[in-house]
């Protein structure tokens, strides 16, 4: 589980690094990264829209991308905000390939930066 810390809260902040942020789009997942101006820890968001399943099926990759982030927490970089888009494509997606995505996705926006 992330901790608060690092968890986006606020819909100012989705809005924000979604509006603002440097996208990397992939097959099941967009991300969205935002370079604040501060070294606070990196912060992230997930958005699963109705057209990824029903609850079940939403909250199963919420979780999924939750425990992707959580292992992303010691390579990102501070002064960060992420957010991350779930595709409908992502409801039949396994737990490695939706790893896999997230970690490419965050490599190669850091790559960019």
């Amino acid at each position: 589980m992330l901790a608060r810390g690092n968890r986006l809260v606020r819909g100012s902040d989705y809005r924000h690094t979604v509006r603002y942020g440097k996208k990397a789009g992939a097959q099941y997942t967009v991300m969205y990264v935002f370079a604040r101006n501060d070294q606070l820890p990196v912060r992230f968001g997930f958005i699963v829209a109705k057209t990824v399943g029903n609850a079940v099926i939403r909250n199963r990759v919420r979780r999924r991308l939750k425990a992707a982030s959580f292992e992303l927490l010691d390579s990102a970089r501070a002064g960060r905000d992420v957010v991350i888009r779930a595709l409908p494509s992502s409801a039949g997606a396994s737990w490695t390939s939706l790893r896999n995505e997230v970690f490419s996705a965050a490599e190669r926006n850091e790559a960019r930066q």
